[in-house]
């Protein structure tokens, strides 16, 4: 084995790893902020607690309509409301892969790595793709 191999993870892995750390810390922070503002009562609810469980055994569909809920990124219009704050986290941090990639992408362009660059700008072209729902998946 040639002793010019070097084992590890690359810059790109540990770039890479190192902002979806630190995304996952801040989307935790959100969320607990977030949640907690709802929790205890500090924003008002969209839909009461004490009617909150009576839709629970429908099938979602029917849950969003009875309660007029909206779908997809209709719940930016909604932040007024305890239980729709809550979504900045999750959005967050299911953005926080995207970010990764864009950081990288630098990186792996100086180093050579071109075939992997051009993967990693296709995977914020799908993943932005998907979560605009443009895909039919409403966005979540």
């Amino acid at each position: 084995m040639s002793q010019d191999k070097k084992f590890g993870p690359s810059p790109e892995q540990i770039l890479y790893a190192n902002i979806l750390n630190k995304g996952m810390l801040i989307g935790l922070g959100v969320l607990l902020v977030t949640f907690s503002l709802y929790v205890f009562g500090i924003m008002d609810p969209y839909i009461p607690f004490d009617k909150l469980t009576i839709s629970w055994s429908q099938p979602v569909s029917d849950y969003l309509h009875e309660l007029n809920i909206p779908t997809g990124w209709a719940w930016l219009g909604m932040l007024g409301y305890g239980d729709f704050i809550n979504f900045i986290g999750i959005a967050f941090l299911a953005g926080v892969s995207i970010i990764c990639y864009l950081a990288i992408i630098p990186t792996l362009l100086k180093s050579g790595d071109k075939i992997y660059a051009v993967i990693a700008i296709l995977e914020v072209i799908v993943l932005t793709a998907a979560a605009t729902g443009i895909f039919g998946s409403g966005g979540h």
